[in-house]
């Protein structure tokens, strides 16, 4: 059986430090919760100077053209595998945001019932 310093050693300490911010208090032998203090109110951007923007925008012209290809194949498709359909979920919501927002939202409706019919079918 292992000792009562063992057990409260390795539940509460991994690595050296803390565990989830609790430490056993020696006088009483209770558990007690380490808050840290707030931070100070200026972010760390604002040591480095002003944000950068972001270096690679995609051309919203090849953007909507992958786009327009991925909505002939859901149309013309009768079904879909089930990886090509998780992929075209995820990545067709994620690149309309590069094109204009009323575009944008109109090729999503387009595709979302696209890819009704082909879970109706």
């Amino acid at each position: 059986m292992r000792s009562a310093a063992f057990r409260r050693s390795s539940r509460h300490w991994r690595c050296g430090r803390a565990w989830h911010g609790t430490r056993i208090s020696t006088a009483s032998r209770r558990r007690v919760t380490i808050h840290p203090e707030p931070l100070a109110e200026e972010s760390q951007s604002d040591l480095f100077g002003a944000a950068a923007e972001p270096a690679d925008r995609p051309d919203p012209d090849r953007v909507r053209a992958r786009l327009h290809r991925i909505l002939a194949e859901t149309r013309s498709a009768t079904s879909l595998d089930r990886a090509k359909l998780s992929l075209y979920r995820t990545i067709f919501p994620q690149m309309t945001l590069f094109l204009p927002d009323e575009e944008g939202t109109q090729l999503r409706f387009e595709f979302e019932a696209e890819m009704a019919r082909l879970q109706a079918a």
